[in-house]
């Protein structure tokens, strides 16, 4: 066996290795445990998921790898006739002018938590938590969180809010156990 042929194998063994531990912990930190960590997150109360549906405008986040660089980043939801939730996340990676990237995870309610805590799907099989753990009087802004404390969002139905509901939300997020230097504005410009 040549040394050329088995530095490429051991290069391949070493490759599979690491995306072997990338995927196990990935699969740890977005799956769907009845154990945490850190205390669960409190939720809004009885969420109405017809009203829920639609467009929502990503203010700030606590951001997952994918959307550290969102721009014009926008959540938007809608009921399947299997009761699931279909979403569609869209955003520009880097500035105004770059072109739209787009996932589509799907959601599923979890029993007995009125409506407000989610598993999402974005890569089957693996599910993450996602809390719904305030939505405002009017149903105009909301925060999403995780128990895990690991990412969250602060979304509205417009694209900007005034500094006030900002402060308030960022005033929640540091109550739930966020760590406010891990937070980010979202860049928002409409019409694009």
């Amino acid at each position: 066996m040549s040394k050329t042929f088995s530095d490429r194998r051991w290069r391949l063994v070493a490759l599979i290795a690491c995306a072997g531990a990338a995927l196990a912990a990935c699969a740890n930190r977005g799956s769907v445990t009845t154990e945490s960590r850190a205390p669960a997150i409190p939720t809004a109360g009885q969420i109405d998921l017809s009203r829920f549906m639609g467009d929502w405008y990503v203010i700030a986040h606590v951001p997952t790898w994918p959307e550290r660089a969102a721009f014009n980043a926008v959540e938007s939801y809608s009921l399947r006739e299997d009761g699931r939730i279909a979403t569609r996340f869209r955003y520009r990676h880097g500035g105004f002018n770059a072109p739209v990237n787009t996932m589509h995870p799907v959601g599923t309610v979890r029993p007995g938590t009125g409506n407000a805590v989610w598993d999402m799907q974005f890569l089957w099989p693996f599910q993450a938590e996602y809390v719904i753990a305030e939505l405002s009087a009017d149903g105009q802004r909301t925060i999403v969180a995780r128990s895990d404390r690991d990412y969250a969002w602060l979304m509205a139905r417009t694209p900007q809010i005034s500094d006030q509901a900002y402060e308030e939300a960022m005033a929640s997020l540091r109550a739930l156990g966020y760590d406010m230097d891990k937070v980010r504005r979202v860049p928002q410009r409409w019409p694009e």
